[in-house]
């Protein structure tokens, strides 16, 4: 269990709506339907509609500082079964670059790898207290597209399964070319976070507002203030 997961859930009901896309850039076609995830009767492209205003905010914030420049949305709202697919696909992809086979592996290896994967996807809980947080339509994952239309290099790609993925990997890194890629994420956190979106410890591109990590986050911020998520799972 993550320690956002202890942060209560007090529900607003609020609806799931369809992304304005053409605010936005888009991931396109959808990485994780193109492999086959099972979304339903929802595109990925929908979050709550707090969250998609918020997201217009920060849309705006970034075109104040450069104009040309867009958000991309890679990934928003993801049912639980999307999440079991993922989770399920990211183990066999480990599995199948390091050349092994998923009945060879022995219960040190398969932990090992399992852990790995969690360093990244939440677990695929069906407890409405634990719900992953892109379940919950108030979670999304973004990058930038810069004003000729290239997606930004943020120095590792989204979903990596390593320690680049961390929002400060190369904070103290003083090679101009990873200097870059540090600002290039922290434009990124400045414009997100002036939105009202908190970003995940571990993960430079996954955004949250309104869910237990957000107000998980929140807390260690302002701990008197004692935020709770209003968002749950949604399927």
């Amino acid at each position: 269990m993550k320690p956002y997961h202890q942060i209560p859930i007090v529900e607003c009901s609020e609806p799931l709506v369809k992304i304005p896309l053409e605010l936005f850039a888009v991931e396109s076609p959808h990485p994780y339907e193109k492999l086959g995830a099972p979304y339903g009767e929802h595109s990925p492209y929908y979050l709550r509609k707090s969250v998609i205003e918020n997201l217009i905010q920060a849309q705006n914030y970034l075109h104040l500082l450069l104009p040309n420049w867009r958000i991309q949305i890679f990934d928003a709202y993801r049912p639980v079964a999307v999440q079991q697919f993922m989770v399920d696909y990211s183990f066999a992809q480990v599995v199948q670059q390091r050349g092994l086979t998923q009945v060879d592996l022995s219960p040190n290896q398969r932990q090992e790898i399992w852990e790995l994967v969690y360093e990244i996807w939440a677990v695929p809980s069906l407890d409405k207290q634990t719900p992953p947080p892109h379940s919950t339509g108030a979670a999304v994952d973004v990058t930038l597209v810069n004003d000729a239309g290239q997606v930004v290099n943020m120095g590792s790609l989204i979903d990596e399964l390593s320690e680049r993925s961390h929002p400060d990997y190369y904070a103290n890194n003083s090679h101009p070319q990873t200097q870059e890629y540090h600002a290039h994420r922290q434009l990124l956190r400045d414009v997100m976070l002036k939105a009202g979106f908190q970003r995940n410890p571990k993960e430079w591109w996954h955004f949250s507002f309104g869910d237990q990590m957000w107000a998980w986050l929140n807390n260690q911020i302002h701990p008197a203030n004692l935020f709770t998520a209003r968002y749950g799972r949604i399927i």
